[in-house]
């Protein structure tokens, strides 16, 4: 046993995530209301961890999700096979007109003083009328799995899907996995049909199979419920407000490991401060803090957790494995999209206190 939890050494699938896919139409740093085209990012907050699981660390995942059988399905689907990840989709039928949809996400960049604007069009969205049942995860996990992995988004997008995740979480632990749950708190998915009262009782449902939370201050605060400090107070580096808040996490879900989060100072929209953090069994880890020269910023939360839960599957000391996370997460920032581009060597070299000095 190792960081207080079993993970098995071998499985045919080393990661599988359950979630909603969703596609990106971004502007780059052209507000959206003076567009005039747009590139087309495949994304989710489970889909971004086993794609770059896949993809720069070489592991074998999988994700369990929606699929429409329509044009914008057939692109994000042929998206998932380049990133390398298996796909068990329960599918839908298009209906031509009004769906169901594969959500989109509306993300400009941004540039210096103007801060990206992020919005939805989540109508009859597919993912939202997954429910329990729709998925054989006998089957998933037969060949055997060592981590699932599943996400506050998910959870907030009906009242189905929270059912998906603990059955889900609850089939992955029979099978012997290690689980993972980022909290991911949206305040604008859980107000569409339950409120801030829905989320807690949803997301508590969910945790209690948790054996890995992921989650700043306020992911905390408003997914879990536990007291702390004013989430807009001045610092956004202070590792002791998030150190803090632990032993009250604990208290209410013992059961629970490992709580690790992303640290950021936003001083423009292409500067930021970036550290992580991470409480392990009963001990703190902070990663270095880096000035970052940002290009898109969306995805970088999920390139820490997908760093992270690489270091903690391949055994690295704890701080190793924080490292990796604040790496990767790093150098996500600097490619256009939610998901890496970046190579393992690349990702431990810089955590490791590399440069950008061009490699020749």
């Amino acid at each position: 046993m190792k960081y207080g939890l079993n993970i098995p050494e071998k499985g045919a699938l080393d990661f599988v995530s359950v979630g909603a896919l969703v596609h990106r139409l971004d502007p780059g740093i052209i507000p959206f209301r003076k567009a005039t085209e747009c590139r087309i990012h495949v994304s989710g907050g489970e889909f971004n961890c086993a794609a770059n699981l896949a993809d720069c660390f070489g592991l074998n995942t999988g994700i369990a999700t929606a699929m429409v059988d329509y044009p914008v399905g057939d692109l994000i689907a042929e998206r998932v096979k380049a990133m390398g990840v298996k796909p068990f989709y329960k599918r839908f039928k298009h209906n031509g007109v009004n769906g169901p949809n594969m959500a989109a996400v509306y993300s400009d960049q941004g540039f210096g003083a103007r801060g990206p604007v992020v919005f939805y069009n989540r109508s009859n969205e597919a993912g939202a009328l997954l429910k329990t049942g729709d998925f054989d995860w006998k089957s998933i996990f037969s060949g055997g799995v060592r981590w699932f992995h599943s996400g506050g988004i998910f959870a907030a997008l009906s009242e189905t899907t929270g059912g998906v995740i603990v059955e889900g979480m609850k089939a992955a632990k029979q099978a012997g996995a290690v689980v993972s749950f980022d909290l991911n708190y949206r305040a604008k998915l859980w107000n569409i049909w339950g409120g801030h009262a829905k989320a807690l009782e949803v997301i508590a449902r969910i945790v209690e199979n948790a054996d890995v939370l992921v989650g700043n201050e306020e992911d905390l605060q408003m997914g879990l419920g536990v007291a702390g400090p004013d989430v807009h107070r001045a610092s956004k580096l202070d590792p002791s407000v998030f150190f803090g808040m632990i032993d009250a996490v604990t208290a209410k879900y013992p059961k629970v490991k490992i709580v690790a989060t992303t640290l950021r100072e936003v001083h423009s929209t292409n500067r930021h401060s970036w550290s992580a953090v991470a409480w392990i069994d009963g001990k703190n880890y902070t990663a270095p803090t880096a000035e970052l020269d940002v290009y898109d910023r969306v995805g970088g939360g999920d390139g820490f957790a997908s760093g992270f839960f690489y270091g903690l599957l391949t055994g690295e000391e704890p701080q190793e494995a924080v490292k990796l996370g604040w790496a990767h997460g790093a150098l996500l920032t600097t490619f256009p999209g939610d998901t890496s581009m970046a190579t393992v060597e690349q990702v431990k070299a810089y955590a490791q206190g590399g440069s950008a000095r061009i490699q020749r």
